[in-house]
Parts: C-alpha cells; structure tokens; sequence
C-alpha cells in the first residue's frame, strides 16, 4: 500500500501544486515557519496568541525530541527508491530515516498545540500543516506510513504539551511518605 500511495502521489500531482507545495514545505524546514506564526501570534494576538504560540512550539519541541531523537535512529528505514518517483525534486532529499517525518510531526503538534488557546489559529494552521504532511509523499522524502506516524506523534506532543502543567502539578503535591 505504501508503494502504491506513494507512486502515486509523486505523479498525479500537477507542476505548479507541486512547486506551492515545496514553498510551504520549505517555510516548515527548520521550524522557520511555526517560529514566524509564534511571532506574528505574539505581536498582534495578545495574551491568547502568545499562550497558542508558547504552547505550538513546545509541542514542536516535544515532536521533534520524539520522532527525530528517538524514532528515527531506531527504526533507520530508507527512503522511498528513487525509481519510484517521477521527477527530480527526489534528488534533494535528506539521507537519515525514512520513519517517521519530522517535518510532519513538528507541523502536525503546532496546530493541535495552538487550537485549544485559539481555535481559528489552530484551524488555519492546520492547513499548512497538511500541506506539509502531502509534499513529504509527493516529493518522495517519505512513504504515508511515515507521514501517518508523524501525525500521531505530532498529536500526542501536543497532547503531552497540554497535560504536562497538570501532570506536573500532580506529582508534586503528593505528600510525602
């Protein structure tokens, strides 16, 4: 199924979606774009944007720990054959692990993150979001499982993101023994 997704993701997309998707791919590299919404969110949105931007780039921070610090050293799949894909974006892809997408799991965690403090942020980041989690298929960098993971990992930092305060919280006002 992957093979089949994948092949064909990377040749039904037409070159001028495909060349939109790459620009928002590339504004998502190195977190450069959720880092500029945290700021935009900070400048213009008040308390409520500073609180979806805080709590966005630490469920970054969290996706990025998990599926780049953990997952991939230790699952260390290759990239989709090359033969697979039509065109030559597939040559400027990154040699680490296939499983999971980084990029998709830094994507997916700031929109869940942002959407409790501000559910119109959270709902247009998340297209973006999507957009990212398309182009890493289309361009060949990753197979839809490893997007598919992405996003759960992705879901489950901002889940994390958004429970650690309580969970924090709980351990220490125990009493002690």
């Amino acid at each position: 199924m992957d093979q089949k997704l994948t092949r064909q993701a990377a040749s039904r997309v037409p070159r001028p979606l495909a060349q939109a998707l790459s620009v928002v791919e590339e504004a998502a590299q190195g977190t450069k774009l959720w880092c500029g919404v945290t700021a935009a969110l900070a400048c213009l949105g008040g308390r409520r944007g500073r609180r979806a931007g805080t709590a966005g780039l630490a469920a970054v921070a969290v996706a990025q720990l998990v599926s780049n610090g953990m997952c991939k050293p230790l699952a260390d799949r290759p990239r989709p054959p090359k033969g697979w894909i039509p065109h030559d974006e597939v040559e400027d892809r990154p040699d680490s692990s296939s499983f999971p997408s980084g990029h998709t799991a830094a994507a997916v965690a700031f929109a869940a993150a942002a959407a409790p403090a501000w559910p119109l942020v959270g709902a247009l980041c998340a297209v973006p979001a999507a957009v990212v989690a398309v182009e890493r298929v289309q361009s060949g960098a990753h197979y839809p499982s490893d997007v598919a993971a992405g996003a759960v990992i992705g879901l489950g930092a901002a889940w994390f993101t958004r429970r650690s305060p309580r969970l924090l919280r709980r351990c220490t006002s125990r009493p002690s023994p």
